[in-house]
């Protein structure tokens, strides 16, 4: 839902650390390899507890995640690279969640697993939808640099970090946050299967 409007705010600031980082010799590739590291790396501070730290390395992954882009779209954009992107992307989306249950299972194991399901379901669909819009020849109006259809909805990869965000900061309520957040990824889910029926009849 907020991502066209964070891609609008953080597009120049985005482009001119691909410009730079290109004169470097950074490749899309590297940059979703590095990004993808520091994932992991806020993953395994959250499961050590170490909670409001990992926001740093989680904002470094996110930031690298628009920059790879930036610098696919500089160097021309590859299919291997938006399949190592979105990937890696949603490794890292499950990470998380599966670093808080780890933090705490008794409190956290449960409503990490809900997150989950729901991630699932909207991952599915998403990428379900991008497959058949491939196949007959359809480009997404809303999100036209992306390498594939992009299909939004209530919750995407912006309300994503937000709530990852919550999460670090006030860990003590991952499990209410958790089910929130699975609660509009299910509406997003629908909202999208709903799409997918009506624009592939």
């Amino acid at each position: 839902m907020l991502d066209r409007i964070a891609l609008k705010l953080v597009k120049p600031a985005v482009e001119a650390a691909a410009a730079r980082l290109s004169a470097r010799g950074l490749t899309a590739d590297q940059a979703t390899l590095t990004g993808f590291g520091f994932g992991m790396l806020a993953a395994v501070m959250i499961a050590a507890g170490l909670t409001a730290a990992a926001i740093l390395p989680l904002l470094v992954n996110r930031a690298l995640d628009g920059i790879d882009g930036a610098l696919a779209r500089r160097a021309g954009a590859t299919g291997r690279g938006a399949f190592l992107d979105i990937s890696l992307d949603f490794v890292f989306y499950a990470a998380i969640p599966l670093a808080f249950a780890a933090l705490a299972p008794a409190e956290n194991a449960m409503a990490a697993a809900v997150l989950l399901a729901a991630f699932v379901a909207t991952g599915t669909s998403f990428l379900a939808f991008a497959v058949i819009a491939e196949k007959r020849g359809l480009k997404s109006t809303e999100y036209p640099s992306k390498s594939f259809y992009y299909l939004g909805g209530l919750t995407e990869g912006t309300e994503t970090i937000l709530c990852f965000l919550a999460m670090c900061l006030w860990p003590q309520h991952f499990a209410a946050i958790a089910l929130v957040y699975a609660a509009l990824c299910a509406m997003t889910a629908l909202t999208r299967l709903i799409a997918g029926w009506k624009m592939f009849d």
